[in-house]
């Protein structure tokens, strides 16, 4: 039974296609006889087109699928691709943003370099910094082989960050102007008078809630005015007269109306830097 009704499902596809294959070629007759009626040459050309689009229909539909595969595949590349140019694009913003930021801290080196000609400069990297004691301490990349000792002043862009106080071969540690180290040598500071003698303190400690250093030890202030620059003083001998520290900000008075702390502004950010310059020694010193 089943090869009954699969021979004639053949038969019945071979006669179609005799009986399309005879219509086309009467409608081609039709269409090329000059002597047909009109309506005889109209129902073959209708009949030749009706024919042609369904014979033509599934070839056109495979094409356009095929066609469409191929665009698929096109977009996925394209989009792949794509993807990697973004990728790099990305990589290459941040390393432009890093070496924009390199550039712009090696800049304040120069600019400090070319302002402080009578000391001999050691440039140098931050290698780490403690987040326990962020404000207190830092290493940096250069040691006793580069030439630095302890008790050398540290700057960062146009202001004063701290000290040498350890030294090995190859790396040294600073303790910052904003140690909270009761014990550390505190720097000597100065501000210059209009017409006066310069009024000298020592710088006693940092206030992390404004961010300013505390100028204290003072004899008088009478004079002290806000926007004044402080530098090192030079006392002790330990670090050059002349190294900016920052600008005040603010002179308070004790409860008694004696005493008088000086609050600074430090002359560069004492939160972010990653470039340093170690001040050895006034030339012609030896």
């Amino acid at each position: 039974m089943n090869k009954f009704f699969s021979n004639k499902k053949l038969i019945i596809v071979m006669v179609t296609l005799i009986a399309v294959f005879g219509m086309i070629s009467v409608s081609i007759g039709l269409r090329n006889n000059r002597k047909a009626p009109v309506f005889v040459q109209r129902f073959g050309n209708d009949t030749l087109g009706i024919v042609g689009r369904v014979i033509t229909a599934p070839v056109n539909a495979v094409r356009n699928f095929s066609g469409n595969i191929s665009d698929l595949f096109n977009t996925y590349d394209e989009n792949k691709a794509l993807k990697a140019e973004v990728q790099d694009l990305a990589e290459t913003k941040v390393q432009n943003q890093t070496l924009k930021n390199e550039n712009r801290d090696l800049k304040k080196q120069l600019n400090l370099n070319e302002t402080l000609t009578d000391y001999s400069k050691i440039t140098a990297a931050v290698m780490s910094r403690s987040p326990v004691n962020w404000q207190n301490y830092l290493v940096i990349n250069r040691g006793s082989a580069s030439g630095i000792k302890k008790e050398m002043p540290v700057m960062s862009g146009s202001g004063l960050i701290g000290r040498v106080i350890e030294v090995d071969k190859t790396n040294a540690k600073v303790e910052l102007v904003s140690s909270d180290n009761n014990s550390s040598n505190r720097f000597a500071a100065e501000i210059s008078i209009d017409g006066g003698t310069p009024v000298s303190g020592l710088i006693t400690g940092f206030d992390t809630t404004t961010a300013t250093l505390k100028m204290s030890h003072l004899v008088t202030a009478d004079k002290v005015k806000k926007g004044q620059k402080v530098i090192t003083s030079g006392l002790g001998g330990l670090t050059p007269r002349g190294l900016l520290i920052g600008t005040v900000v603010k002179v308070k008075k004790d409860n008694y109306g004696l005493a008088n702390t000086i609050y600074l502004k430090p002359a560069t950010n004492l939160n972010n830097f990653s470039v340093v310059t170690v001040i050895n020694r006034a030339i012609g010193d030896d």
